[in-house]
């Protein structure tokens, strides 16, 4: 049977992750800070086992992820929170950086030991980074560090052929997105990204990024000069 591990399984991408694999035959070890969350995810299958634990915990990830064998591990968990307009609230940019950057690095450091070669690691992003967006300074520094981060992993892990695949959505309908007060175009569904996700897992992609028109303007807008990157980022909170 093949196995998968997904952390932040307790809600949003990665529940709907967790519910799919399992429906199509996975073991899947669904990871979350709420208990009562994962259970609510592990009520769709016998074959998805709740893992409750802090990723920003080192030494509670070491504990919770020292056994847990997988052919694919997904880290899915992240959060947001914007800061207020010309002010560096260092608390908020701790937070986000812990749960988006220091969390996915936590879990490496316990499951790459026990990862055995053709495994795949999947680390979610974010197309958030690829412009200075307003107020997103500590989101899209966390989602920009924890791009290098994979890219640069995939490098090293070749050797044992363990393949790391970076995933960076735009926007999709969560509880964490809920809260967002601005447009959110070709936001996509859970079922969506799921469906993407799995589909170009499956492929072997290195590197998957959805949609594909919204995914597309950022990476060409990323190329333009930075003064008119800013420009056009002034543009869309008018």
């Amino acid at each position: 049977m093949r196995r998968v591990l997904i952390t932040g399984a307790s809600s949003g991408i990665g529940k709907q992750l967790a519910q799919d694999y399992a429906a199509e035959g996975w073991e899947v070890t669904a990871c979350g800070r709420s208990l009562e969350k994962l259970i609510s995810t592990a009520a769709a299958s016998p074959l998805i086992i709740p893992l409750c634990f802090d990723i920003t915990d080192l030494t509670a990830t070491r504990q919770a992820l020292h056994d847990v064998q997988a052919d694919l591990v997904i880290l899915c968990a992240g959060t947001c929170e914007y800061l207020d307009n010309s002010v560096v609230e260092a608390e908020k940019v701790a937070r986000v950086m812990n749960a988006n950057f220091i969390g996915p690095v936590n879990c490496l450091d316990a499951l790459l030991p026990g990862l055995a070669a053709g495994s795949r690691v999947a680390i979610v992003g974010s197309t958030a980074w690829l412009l200075p967006f307003s107020r997103s300074e500590a989101y899209g520094a966390s989602k920009a560090a924890l791009a290098f981060f994979a890219r640069s992993l995939s490098v090293d892990l070749a050797p044992r052929q363990i393949h790391i695949s970076l995933i960076q959505p735009g926007f999709v309908e969560t509880p964490l997105t809920a809260r967002n007060n601005f447009p959110m175009p070709m936001m996509v569904t859970v079922t969506q990204a799921s469906q993407h996700i799995r589909k170009k897992l499956a492929r072997g992609a290195s590197e998957i990024a959805f949609p594909p028109l919204f995914a597309g303007f950022l990476r060409v807008a990323s190329l333009l000069p930075v003064s008119l990157q800013k420009w056009l980022c002034r543009k869309m909170v008018k």
